[in-house]
């Protein structure tokens, strides 16, 4: 087991477990550590790539006037942004009545594919973190983000004043333990681990005790990275998830896709498998600062029905947080200013 150590490099202690942007139970505000139009500077740089490509040719579409045409190749910008040719399809379908409705300027038309986008995505859904003991299990393919989403979450928990514990149930490799308590000693909170190759439900069992011994609000577990079409390492996941629920009985747990954006529309197939073999809460989405595919946020609300309920969009401690749909929205459309 490691022992605590204290935050280092200015480990994020913003909310989570309550409201999308503020603690449990209270309402939505900027996120701790920084003011709010700081978050949304770094979300939008972090989604520069998808809505410099995006706005660029609505803009341009929307120069030449509503007719057949602009829906068909409106339709296939938004495919293309990897919204997905359902969701491109929906969206096209709603602007179209809006049109129908009287919205048909160009700035008309770009705030109701905004509005569009938004009600696609939902209402900002929070982690359920209350009554405590919680726990919060985190699963996906290899180099999705995994272990530094667990060390990220730990740090804002911590910083919130919860009691964190990280079980290290990635026993495939003895590199993924390692990493797991650097984070965990940068988070300032114990981490427990078992050897290389020992099996993760075993983990998951001595950290149960752990949690009830050492009275932890919330126990965060880190699994080995998977392809969601192997089926013995699926079947190993819903063994963890069984032995996590028979020992915390009355625990809300969250059980977390950690998805990389890079990935677009193969996310949503690997969503679906683990969907298939986990009760599945939400999506946390990584990796946005680096992908043209940001769009595939809307393709998840839309086709799976799972609410994302955090983004990642760069490596600082800051950047993994509370995932709010209207300001992604304004993310992705909201066209940069053009210098004077």
């Amino acid at each position: 087991m490691g022992s605590p150590g204290d935050p280092a490099d200015g480990s994020p202690a913003g909310p989570a477990g309550g409201s999308p942007a503020g603690p449990a139970g209270g309402s939505p505000a900027g996120p701790a550590g920084g003011s709010l139009p700081g978050w949304l500077g770094r979300l939008r740089a972090g989604l520069a790539r998808t809505r410099q490509s995006l706005t660029a040719r609505v803009d341009d579409l929307l120069g030449r006037g509503v007719d057949e045409r602009f829906y068909e190749e409106l339709e296939e910008t938004l495919v293309q942004a990897d919204l997905g040719v359902r969701t491109a399809t929906t969206v096209i379908a709603r602007l179209r009545a809006r049109v129908r409705s009287g919205a048909v300027s160009p700035d008309a038309l770009r705030l109701e594919l905004r509005a569009i986008v938004t009600a696609a995505l939902g209402e900002p859904a929070a982690l359920v973190l209350t009554p405590p003991p919680a726990a919060v299990i985190l699963l996906g393919t290899n180099g999705s983000g995994k272990t530094t989403t667990a060390g990220k979450l730990a740090a804002r928990l911590r910083g919130e004043g919860r009691k964190v514990l990280v079980a290290a149930a990635d026993t495939f490799r003895a590199a993924a333990i390692d990493q797991l308590g650097i984070w965990a000693a940068r988070a300032g909170v114990e981490v427990i681990q078992h050897q290389a190759g020992a099996d993760p439900a075993a983990v998951v069992y001595d950290a149960a005790q752990a949690v009830r011994a050492r009275h932890i609000d919330v126990l965060i577990v880190d699994t080995a990275g998977r392809l969601h079409t192997k089926t013995n390492l699926m079947a190993e996941l819903t063994k963890l998830d069984r032995v996590l629920r028979r020992e915390l009985p009355a625990a809300p747990v969250e059980v977390l896709l950690v998805l990389d954006a890079n990935t677009g529309q193969n996310g949503i197939a690997q969503a679906r498998q683990f969907k298939a073999a986990l009760p599945v809460t939400g999506i946390v989405l990584t990796k946005l600062d680096g992908t043209a595919r940001g769009g595939v946020v809307v393709a998840i609300a839309e086709d799976l029905g799972l609410p994302v309920k955090l983004i990642g969009f760069g490596e600082g401690p800051d950047d993994l947080q509370p995932f709010d749909p209207r300001a992604f929205a304004e993310a992705l459309f909201v066209p940069d200013a053009r210098p004077a």
